[in-house]
């Protein structure tokens, strides 16, 4: 009895010490996300990158095969609770911190959003920042919205920016007839647009394409058979 007690004290301490720290911690990230600024004028500031590129907005919601292929790419969790986000970036802040050697892995779609569209410090602290600023627009607007502001406001290369203008710049359609082939290549484009530039090395751009199709599979969005089918499409790309 002496020992059953002596061990339901001992565990009653460790859970309130990690009770106590979870609560410091929550106290800290609130306090900390209220030193970041607003994220009301989002789409404002999407707008404003497009009429500095000549781009064009993309309404919601986004052309699912685009939508989709970015998301199994870029992100996977994208549509799970803001808490799991907000953990796996955390993680990754966690490693770079730490200054291991380690990979800490890509950012979330609403963290590159906010760091598309906010300025920010570099190093650890930006990262913070950035998640911070993620999580703000994922309380802010919805899936679709954040998504959405995402494709509109990224990068695709050859002056391209935005799904509207990639879209009808590399194939000539609107982001909503984009094929699987075309949606794949596309949504392989922002992490690196001059990298994996189709008009310059299509070989290459080809390989990421592959790696977005790969990916729809994992996530159960086509078949084997299916993404080996939209890798063999024709890629009717313009020149730049």
């Amino acid at each position: 009895m002496r020992e059953w007690l002596r061990r339901h004290r001992r565990l009653s301490l460790v859970l309130g010490a990690a009770v106590a720290i979870l609560v410091a911690l929550l106290a800290a990230a609130a306090i900390f996300l209220a030193t970041l600024p607003g994220v009301g004028d989002a789409e404002a500031r999407v707008d404003a990158i497009l009429a500095r590129h000549g781009g064009r907005a993309l309404a919601p919601p986004p052309p699912q095969r685009l939508a989709i292929a970015v998301v199994s790419t870029e992100d996977e969790n994208f549509y799970d609770n803001v808490f799991f986000n907000v953990t796996s970036g955390a993680g990754r802040a966690a490693v770079a911190a730490v200054g291991t050697s380690e990979d800490p892995g890509g950012s979330t779609i609403p963290q590159q959003l906010a760091k598309q569209l906010y300025p920010h410090g570099a190093g650890v602290v930006g990262t913070l920042e950035e998640i911070g600023l993620g999580v703000k627009l994922s309380l802010a607007y919805s899936h679709e919205q954040v998504l959405t502001m995402y494709l509109n406001s990224i990068y695709y290369g050859n002056g391209y920016w935005g799904a509207v203008a990639a879209a009808r710049g590399y194939f000539g359609v609107s982001p909503r007839r984009l094929t699987w082939g075309e949606a794949s290549l596309l949504a392989g484009l922002p992490q690196a647009p001059s990298t994996y530039d189709p008009l310059r090395d299509l070989p290459l751009a080809r390989l990421r394409q592959r790696h977005v199709l790969d990916q729809l599979v994992v996530n159960g969005h086509l078949s084997a058979s299916a993404a080996d089918a939209a890798f063999r499409e024709p890629l009717p790309l313009r020149p730049g």
